[in-house]
């Protein structure tokens, strides 16, 4: 860029960050700008009204409320295609809108865009499903009308996807299912899921995964979610199937390519975590500043030592070097490369990064910092837990390894 570019700016995420130019687009800066105002303004007012905070989760109707009048605005759905609604957002820009939400610190940041149960569960999905599917599930979802999850994990198949036990056996026009998903994100105010099943013979040796659009409203289909995250939340639960009958024309894409469809996306996936990680960090990099300058000992601000200077001095350093990270992997995905390794860099480094930022925020609040109701406290559980979602950490340096290892094909 030369000096004579004109050059978009946003406010500093917080005062304890420098400014720094804003990456995205014009379109991008003005949707952050009207999502802190939903944020700042009516919702803070829904949350104090409900009680909602970051240890109470809102219920399925409150959820309902939150993503309609995001669809109203034109939040809701802004990273479908524009046929459906969207706003032609770059991975980019989807990357700097999710962290400005998640650096509000609002309960409902993960909900405004419906990222546990909305538009971004059925993107991959619209060049697969058939028109009828598209009329009884996706439109749904873009619309607000219903809520999805994606219901791949068992407790026998978490990192290696393709080991799942849930069976579903042709029966005529429908397919029979049996089976158990665990640790389902979204599922207790799903109204449907992506599923996914296998539909080889009994006792064949290949795999064979297929995809189903299940309504968990179904007989046979039962969603238990009476356990909590260590974050407090319930958010996530269990999906059990009992001989649910489900309709062959819910079968998504081809017989046997439901795994592919799942991990199609993989790469944006897991890159589309970093924005909350680092959103989230910002908050707790906020907070333990704003903590040191008002929390006095000896006479003066604890701020004034050194000691707690160069903690914060290295948490927005590793906030910074992580987001640079993550901006880089959005263009090269954006640019149409291969990033799977790119992407795996980020969601280690970022997850690392931003817990050591949790870690050393709680070091600063002292005693204060391990009491429950403390908002440090609970960033630390929660940042704690993205070390383990959508790939641990040592899956993310298998990949790594891999693609490092790989043989280039012009050496092949």
């Amino acid at each position: 860029m030369n000096a004579s570019t004109p050059t978009t700016r946003l406010a500093a995420a917080g005062p304890a960050l420098p400014e720094m130019p804003f990456e995205g687009s014009p379109l991008a800066a003005q949707l952050i700008a009207a999502l802190r105002d939903f944020l700042h303004g009516e919702l803070v007012d829904l949350a104090r009204s409900h009680g909602i905070d970051h240890e109470h989760s809102p219920d399925k109707a409150l959820l309902r409320q939150v993503w309609r009048r995001s669809h109203a605005l034109g939040f809701y759905g802004m990273s479908l295609p524009p046929s459906m609604g969207g706003k032609e957002l770059s991975v980019l820009d989807q990357v700097l809108i999710k962290e400005a939400i998640y650096a509000t610190g609002s309960p409902f940041a993960p909900h405004v865009l419906g990222e546990l149960s909305g538009p971004p569960r059925i993107g991959a999905l619209v060049r697969k499903a058939t028109p009828w599917q598209m009329e009884q599930f996706i439109a749904p979802v873009a619309r607000a009308d219903k809520a999805i999850c994606f219901a791949l994990t068992e407790a026998g198949a978490g990192s290696d996807a393709g080991a799942l036990q849930t069976r579903a056996t042709q029966d005529g026009d429908h397919y029979v299912l049996h089976g158990r998903k665990r640790f389902i994100s979204g599922s207790p105010f799903a109204d449907c899921a992506v599923l996914l099943a296998s539909t080889a013979p009994e006792g064949a040796a290949e795999r064979e995964i297929s995809a189903f659009f299940v309504d968990l409203h179904a007989p046979g289909v039962e969603v238990v979610s009476g356990y909590k995250t260590m974050a407090g939340q319930s958010h996530t639960g269990d999906i059990v199937l009992d001989g649910a009958r489900v309709p062959a024309a819910q079968l998504i894409g081809e017989r046997g390519r439901g795994l592919a469809l799942a991990l199609g996306r993989i790469t944006v996936n897991r890159l589309m975590h970093c924005p909350a990680m680092l959103g989230l960090a910002q908050v707790a990099l906020r907070d333990a500043r704003d903590y040191a300058l008002e929390r006095r000992q000896f006479g003066r601000s604890i701020a004034q030592f050194q000691a707690i200077q160069h903690m914060l001095a290295d948490m927005a350093t590793q906030w910074a070097a992580a987001r640079a990270l993550m901006v880089q992997t959005a263009r090269a995905i954006d640019a149409g490369i291969d990033a799977r390794a790119q992407a795996s860099m980020s969601k280690l480094f970022c997850s690392e990064a931003a817990f050591g930022i949790a870690d050393r925020a709680v070091q600063i609040h002292g005693g204060e910092g391990i009491v429950q109701g403390r908002r440090v406290e609970f960033l630390f559980r929660m940042l704690r837990m993205y070390r383990v979602l959508t790939g641990t950490s040592e899956i993310q340096r298998n990949t790594i390894a891999r693609e490092l290892l790989a043989t280039p094909a012009s050496a092949a």
